[in-house]
Protein backbone atom coordinates (compact mmCIF):
# COMPACT_ATOMS: atom_id res chain seq x y z
CA UNK A 1 0.00 0.00 0.00
CA UNK A 2 1.71 3.23 -1.21
CA UNK A 3 2.18 5.98 1.54
CA UNK A 4 -0.65 8.56 1.92
CA UNK A 5 0.36 11.69 0.27
CA UNK A 6 -1.53 15.31 0.78
CA UNK A 7 -2.26 16.99 -2.19
CA UNK A 8 -3.12 20.62 -2.19
CA UNK A 9 -6.94 21.55 -1.64
CA UNK A 10 -8.39 21.60 -5.04
CA UNK A 11 -12.36 22.70 -6.00
CA UNK A 12 -14.64 19.74 -6.44
CA UNK A 13 -17.20 20.07 -9.25
CA UNK A 14 -20.25 20.46 -7.03
CA UNK A 15 -19.06 22.03 -3.54
CA UNK A 16 -20.21 24.39 -0.99
CA UNK A 17 -23.00 25.26 1.43
CA UNK A 18 -25.36 26.98 -0.93
CA UNK A 19 -27.75 25.42 -3.43
CA UNK A 20 -26.82 25.60 -7.18
CA UNK A 21 -29.33 25.50 -10.68
CA UNK A 22 -26.80 24.62 -13.58
CA UNK A 23 -27.89 23.53 -17.21
CA UNK A 24 -27.17 20.27 -18.03
CA UNK A 25 -25.04 21.37 -20.84
CA UNK A 26 -23.30 23.60 -19.37
CA UNK A 27 -21.54 20.80 -16.91
CA UNK A 28 -19.59 19.54 -19.45
CA UNK A 29 -17.59 22.71 -20.19
CA UNK A 30 -13.88 21.78 -19.74
CA UNK A 31 -14.49 18.36 -21.27
CA UNK A 32 -17.14 15.61 -21.66
CA UNK A 33 -15.26 13.54 -18.71
CA UNK A 34 -16.54 15.79 -16.06
CA UNK A 35 -19.92 14.32 -16.14
CA UNK A 36 -19.10 10.95 -18.34
CA UNK A 37 -16.53 9.19 -15.94
CA UNK A 38 -17.32 7.83 -12.61
CA UNK A 39 -17.51 10.30 -9.61
CA UNK A 40 -18.95 11.18 -6.23
CA UNK A 41 -20.21 14.34 -5.06
CA UNK A 42 -20.13 15.95 -1.54
CA UNK A 43 -24.02 16.73 -1.91
CA UNK A 44 -27.28 15.38 -3.61
CA UNK A 45 -28.47 16.64 -6.99
CA UNK A 46 -31.50 15.99 -9.13
CA UNK A 47 -31.37 15.69 -12.62
CA UNK A 48 -33.76 16.68 -14.57
CA UNK A 49 -33.85 16.27 -18.67
CA UNK A 50 -36.04 17.99 -20.67
CA UNK A 51 -35.11 16.96 -24.33
CA UNK A 52 -32.33 14.16 -25.63
CA UNK A 53 -31.57 10.78 -24.24
CA UNK A 54 -28.71 8.88 -23.19
CA UNK A 55 -27.36 6.44 -20.19
CA UNK A 56 -26.60 6.86 -16.81
CA UNK A 57 -24.45 4.65 -14.24
CA UNK A 58 -25.35 5.09 -10.52
CA UNK A 59 -24.12 2.90 -8.00
CA UNK A 60 -22.98 0.61 -11.00
CA UNK A 61 -26.19 -0.16 -12.52
CA UNK A 62 -26.85 1.62 -16.05
CA UNK A 63 -30.28 2.63 -17.50
CA UNK A 64 -30.99 4.78 -19.96
CA UNK A 65 -32.68 8.21 -19.46
CA UNK A 66 -34.93 10.47 -21.98
CA UNK A 67 -37.02 13.66 -21.94
CA UNK A 68 -38.91 14.07 -18.39
CA UNK A 69 -36.71 11.80 -16.48
CA UNK A 70 -35.86 13.10 -12.92
CA UNK A 71 -33.17 11.36 -11.42
CA UNK A 72 -32.23 11.56 -7.85
CA UNK A 73 -28.76 10.77 -6.62
CA UNK A 74 -27.67 11.11 -2.78
CA UNK A 75 -24.36 12.48 -1.63
CA UNK A 76 -21.46 10.50 -1.93
CA UNK A 77 -23.09 7.73 -4.86
CA UNK A 78 -20.67 6.76 -7.66
CA UNK A 79 -22.33 8.14 -11.14
CA UNK A 80 -21.57 8.87 -14.21
CA UNK A 81 -23.86 10.07 -17.45
CA UNK A 82 -23.87 10.83 -21.19
CA UNK A 83 -24.48 14.07 -22.00
CA UNK A 84 -25.15 14.42 -25.89
CA UNK A 85 -25.66 17.94 -28.40
CA UNK A 86 -29.45 17.28 -28.10
CA UNK A 87 -29.93 16.70 -24.15
CA UNK A 88 -31.11 19.92 -22.28
CA UNK A 89 -32.46 20.00 -18.49
CA UNK A 90 -31.38 21.31 -15.29
CA UNK A 91 -29.11 20.07 -12.25
CA UNK A 92 -30.13 20.83 -8.48
CA UNK A 93 -27.32 20.87 -6.37
CA UNK A 94 -28.51 20.76 -2.73
CA UNK A 95 -25.92 21.96 -1.22
CA UNK A 96 -24.84 21.24 2.77
CA UNK A 97 -26.47 21.87 5.66
CA UNK A 98 -29.87 24.16 3.42
CA UNK A 99 -32.21 21.57 5.88
CA UNK A 100 -34.13 20.14 2.82
CA UNK A 101 -35.44 16.84 3.58
CA UNK A 102 -34.05 14.31 0.60
CA UNK A 103 -34.55 10.53 -0.49
CA UNK A 104 -31.68 8.66 1.49
CA UNK A 105 -32.17 6.53 -2.14
CA UNK A 106 -31.07 7.16 -5.82
CA UNK A 107 -34.45 7.56 -7.49
CA UNK A 108 -34.86 7.33 -11.50
CA UNK A 109 -38.42 8.82 -12.04
CA UNK A 110 -39.90 8.53 -15.35
CA UNK A 111 -42.59 11.32 -15.05
CA UNK A 112 -45.36 10.53 -17.98
CA UNK A 113 -48.23 12.35 -16.08
CA UNK A 114 -48.23 16.15 -17.81
CA UNK A 115 -49.24 18.07 -14.55
CA UNK A 116 -46.18 16.22 -12.39
CA UNK A 117 -44.23 17.75 -15.66
CA UNK A 118 -45.42 20.82 -15.13
CA UNK A 119 -45.14 20.82 -11.26
CA UNK A 120 -41.21 20.24 -11.60
CA UNK A 121 -40.82 22.84 -14.38
CA UNK A 122 -42.53 25.53 -12.28
CA UNK A 123 -40.58 24.63 -8.73
CA UNK A 124 -37.25 25.26 -10.66
CA UNK A 125 -38.02 28.09 -12.46
CA UNK A 126 -39.41 29.88 -9.33
CA UNK A 127 -35.84 28.63 -7.60
CA UNK A 128 -33.95 30.20 -10.27
CA UNK A 129 -36.20 33.55 -10.31
CA UNK A 130 -35.21 33.81 -6.26
CA UNK A 131 -31.66 33.18 -7.02
CA UNK A 132 -31.73 36.00 -9.75
CA UNK A 133 -33.30 38.58 -7.94
CA UNK A 134 -32.20 41.06 -5.88
CA UNK A 135 -35.60 41.35 -3.83
CA UNK A 136 -35.26 41.07 -0.05
CA UNK A 137 -35.19 37.55 1.33
CA UNK A 138 -34.96 36.43 -2.05
CA UNK A 139 -32.78 33.59 -0.59
CA UNK A 140 -34.69 32.49 1.94
CA UNK A 141 -37.74 32.17 -0.54
CA UNK A 142 -34.99 29.87 -3.12
CA UNK A 143 -34.39 27.88 -0.01
CA UNK A 144 -38.31 27.57 0.73
CA UNK A 145 -38.88 26.29 -3.20
CA UNK A 146 -36.40 24.30 -2.84
CA UNK A 147 -37.77 22.42 0.37
CA UNK A 148 -40.81 21.91 -1.91
CA UNK A 149 -38.56 20.33 -4.42
CA UNK A 150 -37.58 17.96 -1.71
CA UNK A 151 -41.14 17.38 -0.56
CA UNK A 152 -42.08 16.57 -4.83
CA UNK A 153 -39.10 14.04 -4.49
CA UNK A 154 -40.76 12.59 -1.49
CA UNK A 155 -44.00 12.23 -2.78
CA UNK A 156 -42.64 10.46 -6.06
CA UNK A 157 -39.88 8.08 -4.03
CA UNK A 158 -43.58 6.42 -2.10
CA UNK A 159 -45.25 6.32 -5.25
CA UNK A 160 -42.19 4.24 -6.55
CA UNK A 161 -41.53 2.57 -3.53
CA UNK A 162 -45.09 1.11 -3.46
CA UNK A 163 -45.02 -0.24 -7.59
CA UNK A 164 -41.25 -1.20 -7.75
CA UNK A 165 -39.70 -5.01 -6.79
CA UNK A 166 -36.75 -5.36 -4.17
CA UNK A 167 -33.31 -4.82 -6.20
CA UNK A 168 -32.10 -8.45 -7.18
CA UNK A 169 -28.62 -9.89 -5.56
CA UNK A 170 -26.59 -8.51 -8.55
CA UNK A 171 -27.73 -5.09 -8.12
CA UNK A 172 -27.24 -5.13 -4.37
CA UNK A 173 -23.72 -6.55 -4.60
CA UNK A 174 -22.42 -3.90 -7.68
CA UNK A 175 -24.17 -1.01 -4.97
CA UNK A 176 -22.11 -2.72 -2.27
CA UNK A 177 -19.12 -2.11 -4.33
CA UNK A 178 -18.88 1.09 -5.52
CA UNK A 179 -19.69 2.22 -2.47
CA UNK A 180 -16.61 0.27 -1.04
CA UNK A 181 -14.68 1.24 -3.78
CA UNK A 182 -15.12 4.81 -3.09
CA UNK A 183 -13.66 4.34 0.01
CA UNK A 184 -10.77 2.29 -0.92
CA UNK A 185 -9.69 2.94 -4.51
CA UNK A 186 -6.76 5.96 -3.07
CA UNK A 187 -5.10 3.30 -1.38
CA UNK A 188 -4.28 1.09 -4.64
CA UNK A 189 -6.81 -2.10 -3.52
CA UNK A 190 -7.87 -4.09 -6.46
CA UNK A 191 -10.84 -6.06 -7.72
CA UNK A 192 -10.46 -8.82 -6.61
CA UNK A 193 -9.02 -7.33 -2.53
CA UNK A 194 -12.47 -5.76 -2.75
CA UNK A 195 -13.97 -8.59 -3.80
CA UNK A 196 -12.43 -10.46 -1.28
CA UNK A 197 -14.01 -8.32 1.31
CA UNK A 198 -17.43 -8.62 0.66
CA UNK A 199 -17.18 -11.85 0.27
CA UNK A 200 -17.31 -12.88 -3.42
CA UNK A 201 -14.77 -13.68 -6.11
CA UNK A 202 -13.53 -11.51 -8.25
CA UNK A 203 -14.89 -13.49 -10.95
CA UNK A 204 -18.47 -13.39 -9.67
CA UNK A 205 -18.44 -9.54 -8.89
CA UNK A 206 -17.28 -8.65 -12.36
CA UNK A 207 -19.96 -11.05 -13.84
CA UNK A 208 -22.85 -8.86 -11.48
CA UNK A 209 -20.94 -5.86 -13.11
CA UNK A 210 -21.15 -6.61 -16.78
CA UNK A 211 -25.12 -7.56 -15.71
CA UNK A 212 -25.84 -4.28 -13.97
CA UNK A 213 -24.13 -1.35 -16.14
CA UNK A 214 -22.08 -3.70 -19.20
CA UNK A 215 -18.58 -2.87 -17.63
CA UNK A 216 -16.81 -5.13 -15.66
CA UNK A 217 -15.84 -4.30 -12.22
CA UNK A 218 -11.99 -3.34 -13.57
CA UNK A 219 -13.27 -1.07 -16.02
CA UNK A 220 -15.45 1.31 -13.16
CA UNK A 221 -12.34 0.91 -10.75
CA UNK A 222 -10.56 2.32 -13.66
CA UNK A 223 -13.23 4.96 -14.76
CA UNK A 224 -13.27 6.57 -10.88
CA UNK A 225 -9.54 6.91 -10.76
CA UNK A 226 -8.74 8.08 -14.22
CA UNK A 227 -11.76 10.28 -13.40
CA UNK A 228 -9.91 11.75 -10.42
CA UNK A 229 -6.78 12.13 -11.89
CA UNK A 230 -8.52 14.45 -14.44
CA UNK A 231 -9.72 16.79 -11.30
CA UNK A 232 -6.62 16.88 -9.64
CA UNK A 233 -4.41 17.86 -12.62
CA UNK A 234 -6.95 20.28 -14.03
CA UNK A 235 -7.40 21.98 -10.90
CA UNK A 236 -3.88 21.54 -8.97
CA UNK A 237 -0.43 21.95 -9.63
CA UNK A 238 0.34 18.93 -7.78
CA UNK A 239 3.33 16.90 -9.54
CA UNK A 240 1.90 14.58 -11.89
CA UNK A 241 3.92 11.65 -10.45
CA UNK A 242 2.67 12.47 -7.05
CA UNK A 243 -1.57 12.27 -8.54
CA UNK A 244 -0.67 8.71 -9.27
CA UNK A 245 0.93 7.49 -6.47
CA UNK A 246 -2.03 9.05 -4.45
CA UNK A 247 -4.56 6.98 -6.36
CA UNK A 248 -3.03 4.07 -6.09
CA UNK A 249 -0.70 3.38 -9.23
CA UNK A 250 2.31 1.90 -8.62
CA UNK A 251 4.67 3.36 -11.22
CA UNK A 252 4.81 6.33 -13.19
CA UNK A 253 5.36 5.28 -16.32
CA UNK A 254 2.37 2.51 -15.02
CA UNK A 255 -0.06 5.72 -14.21
CA UNK A 256 1.03 7.56 -17.69
CA UNK A 257 -0.01 4.21 -19.76
CA UNK A 258 -3.78 4.04 -17.50
CA UNK A 259 -4.19 7.10 -18.35
CA UNK A 260 -3.94 7.58 -21.96
CA UNK A 261 -5.40 4.47 -22.63
CA UNK A 262 -8.64 6.09 -21.07
CA UNK A 263 -8.39 9.74 -22.70
CA UNK A 264 -6.15 9.28 -25.51
CA UNK A 265 -3.45 12.19 -23.83
CA UNK A 266 -0.68 12.00 -21.56
CA UNK A 267 -1.20 13.45 -18.35
CA UNK A 268 1.21 15.99 -19.34
CA UNK A 269 -1.10 16.54 -22.44
CA UNK A 270 -4.49 16.22 -20.64
CA UNK A 271 -3.18 19.31 -18.06
CA UNK A 272 -1.62 21.54 -20.76
CA UNK A 273 -5.46 21.38 -22.66
CA UNK A 274 -7.02 22.07 -19.62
Amino acid sequence: MPPAIILPTRPKIAVGAQMRLVAIPRLAAGGRWRVEAMRTLSESCLLWFTKGQGRITVAGVTRGYTAHNAIFIPAGLMHGFEVGAQVFGSAVFFGKDTGVTLPKDPLHLRIREVHAQQEVNQTLDMIQREMDSDTPAHERAALHYLGLLGVWLERQSLRVAADSVRPDAARRLVARYTALMETRFRQGAGVGEIASELGVTATHLSRCCRETCSRSAIDLLQDRRIFEACSLLSETKAPIGRIGQSLGFSSAAYFSRAFQHHTGLSPSAFRRAQ
